[in-house]
């Protein structure tokens, strides 16, 4: 071999050896967002390894927030989960009881050495992820709440004001009347119809969902959201559903398909829903707050979360878990969050965000898309901190069958919501008692 050749061989291979002694950590990231939310996903991935070298996290989907769950179960069991876990609102407390799997943020922040406060976070959305003991157990990620959206067009042609929004549910059922003699056939419908009239509706109305500060105070709650306003309020929503003035299109987010589309007139949905509308509607459009009862004391309070948290997993190498610490302190830097909101109309999940975006201007320049701040910013009290309950999802399912008895004539108000708390304890009970 020539000297020159042999120079370059060992140019070469003391290039490698450099290049893997200081190969980037590898940190890897579950998440459950698609289309251009999942852009934005891998936009944020991308932005974090390019600040700095480090470190690489590599984002992947893995299905909904259900599915990615049980992956993740399933590959902890294995020994390969996942460094970072993003989990759906309703599978907080199983996360919660998870003893082991996972690593409380406060203290992998604390072991990595990099400065973290609670109080930087907006209340009503880190009190949700925080426990008993007052330790923040996951990082706010993607947080919505519920909020009320109408068409602008369509209430100036029922001879509504297009710049009032109903404020109650006795105005919201006096336009719904006017909208349907104007010729309308579906002049309001909902998505998410558990979050948005139970769940939601207590905290609004500062009533409990739950017993136990609705379960955020311990593992043995009940349900109590077949009280007389919850019958009230679901009697209602059945006789406008017999009026014409209500009409119901499914469990989850499909009903937002009816508004954007002109279909149906008003909606009350997720805050994260703006996006879409904004995108799919040939018609203006404006975000209020949810409505009330005007006669319920201390009502309006705060609407409840929605959304997912990051989750670090246990059993990693420390400089792992130093990685994870770093992109948690780069996704809450207020510039990141601020623009992470004002992309997906999530919530602000610090208070530095949101004060940056509404000195921005972007508020006057999208009008209502603060209305979902707003209704979070507020002191939440032992009945609207949230709702942590266990085996959340199979209640929530539980409810969906039950207000469908309800909508289709099987059941009156109080049957289904009796019905619905007795099998909901059932499933609490189960949950404690796997739990103990």
């Amino acid at each position: 071999m020539s000297h020159a050749r042999k120079a370059l061989c060992v140019a070469v291979l003391g290039a490698a050896s450099l290049t893997s002694a200081h190969a980037a950590t590898e940190i890897s990231w579950w998440y459950s967002m698609t289309g251009a939310l999942s852009d934005r996903v891998l936009g944020l991935a991308d932005q974090f390894n390019k600040s700095q070298s480090e470190y690489k996290i590599t984002a992947t989907y893995k299905g909904g927030y259900d599915e990615a769950m049980a992956a993740a179960i399933a590959a902890y069991r294995a020994g390969n989960a996942p460094n970072i876990l993003q989990v759906f609102e309703v599978g907080t407390a199983t996360m919660m009881q998870s003893k082991g799997a996972i690593v409380p943020v406060a203290e992998l922040m604390k072991q990595a050495g990099e400065s973290f406060d609670p109080s930087a976070y907006v209340p009503a959305v880190s009190g949700y992820y925080t426990s008993a003991r007052g330790d923040m157990q996951s990082l706010p990620f993607n947080a919505s709440t519920t909020v009320f959206y109408y068409n602008k067009d369509k209430f100036a042609k029922a001879g509504l004001d297009p710049e009032k929004a109903p404020v109650t549910w006795q105005e919201v059922v006096s336009a719904a009347a006017k909208l349907k003699a104007s010729g309308e056939k579906c002049p309001y419908t909902t998505g998410w119809q558990s979050w948005v009239h139970l769940e939601s509706f207590s905290a609004w109305h500062n009533v409990e969902f739950a017993s136990k500060g609705n379960g955020l105070g311990g593992l043995d709650t009940r349900l109590k959201f077949n009280s007389p306003l919850h019958v009230r309020h679901i009697e209602n929503l059945s006789n406008w559903m017999k009026q014409g003035y209500f009409s119901y299109g499914g469990r989850k987010s499909e009903p937002d398909a009816k508004f954007f589309s002109g279909e149906c007139a008003m909606l009350t949905s997720s805050s994260a829903t703006y996006a879409n509308i904004a995108k799919n509607a040939k018609f203006k459009f404006a975000v209020a707050a949810l409505p009330y009862y005007n006669d319920v004391p201390g009502a309006p309070q705060n609407t409840v979360i929605g959304g997912a948290s990051l989750w670090a997993m246990s059993g990693k190498k420390a400089e792992e878990n130093k990685g994870v610490a770093q992109f948690f302190k780069f996704l809450s830097q207020p510039e990141v969050q601020a623009k992470w909101h004002q992309d997906t109309n999530y919530l602000p999940t610090t208070k530095a965000a949101y004060d940056m975006t509404k000195k921005s201007g972007f508020y006057e320049k999208n009008p209502g898309t603060d209305v979902a701040v707003q209704q979070m910013i507020v002191k939440t009290t032992d009945k609207s901190r949230g709702i942590r309950l266990g085996n959340f999802v199979q209640i929530r399912n539980v409810i969906d069958e039950e207000l469908e008895n309800v909508w289709a004539g099987k059941k009156t108000a109080k049957e289904a919501l009796d019905a619905a708390v007795k099998r909901g304890d059932e499933q609490l009970v189960r949950f404690e008692k796997a739990n103990r």
